[in-house]
């Protein structure tokens, strides 16, 4: 590719990048990386790929979780002369990184911010799930502590919005049993490789995909999407049944009706005199 000679106005370029597929780099990403004076990257071993792709060579710089505090005052200086873009490994930066910063303290400085909109793993997730998208909630990654997690979910659990949350491999079952206590046993989409050879959407509820998963944690980039309160199927007299013999062998028998009622989303009093009935 020959680089172009008209140069960039000088400021912040937020580019969007493949998230698997480089043939979905929009022309437009291109050429402004073509023409940037820097491009700040998180990982400079895999935007050269994307760079080789297309056939440039540009400057780059370190722009990470680890680098970024050290690193944002001097591209913030580079900016009142320089086009600076700024790209994560995949997708669109910002969303789960921390170039929101970059882009506040480059407002506050009074330059130029240009976005060039492309893929974006979780909406990509969205359009391949078959859940409602009207409304939805991006959460990124839950905590790795269970405690932590279980909390979080928590704060989430009455949002009816569809949920998208990102996730890796080894940790997918435990996330997904996890959200299936916090939030009831909801219809969900498990997707990952997208964009990619082996693209994949697994539907069914948070159950059922975590079992599906306990014993044989997928590869690749993981996108969870889970469907809002009220899209599950309603739970039936044993999947109450169910629940409540669990819950009875470590609960006593109102906290026991307490925790299901919460899980399946049905009357406490009704738990409440089943389980007196099931003990007795």
């Amino acid at each position: 590719m020959t680089i172009p000679q008209n140069p960039l106005e000088p400021g912040l370029y937020i580019v969007a990048t493949p998230i698997g597929n480089l043939g979905d780099l929009t022309p437009r990403a291109a050429d402004v990386l073509s023409r940037a004076d820097v491009i700040a990257v998180e990982d400079s071993r895999v935007t050269a790929k994307l760079l080789h792709h297309i056939g440039i060579k540009r400057p780059m710089t370190p722009y990470h979780d680890h680098s970024a505090e050290g690193v944002r005052p001097g591209l913030i200086a580079r900016m009142a002369t320089e086009a600076v873009a700024l790209v994560s490994d995949a997708g669109t930066p910002l969303i789960s990184d921390p170039g929101f910063k970059l882009v506040r303290d480059a407002r506050a400085a009074g330059h130029l911010v240009v976005t060039i909109p492309g893929p974006c793993a979780a909406v990509a997730a969205l359009t391949l799930a078959g859940l409602p998208t009207d409304r939805f909630l991006f959460i990124g990654f839950l905590p790795s502590k269970a405690h932590a997690r279980a909390e979080a979910i928590a704060e989430i659990a009455a949002i009816r919005a569809t949920l998208v949350l990102y996730e890796s491999g080894p940790r997918l079952a435990a996330s997904l049993s996890a959200l299936a206590e916090g939030l009831g046993d909801r219809d969900a989409a498990v997707t990952r490789e997208i964009t990619k050879k082996f693209e994949e959407a697994v539907t069914g509820t948070l159950t059922q995909l975590a079992t599906r998963y306990a014993d044989a944690p997928p590869r690749g980039e993981i996108v969870i999407v889970v469907a809002p309160p009220g899209e599950a199927p309603p739970a039936s007299q044993d999947d109450a049944d169910t629940a409540l013999a669990e819950a009875l062998t470590r609960l006593s028998t109102g906290q026991a009706a307490s925790e299901v009622a919460k899980k399946l989303g049905l009357d406490r009093k009704t738990l409440y005199a089943r389980a007196l009935e099931m003990k007795g």
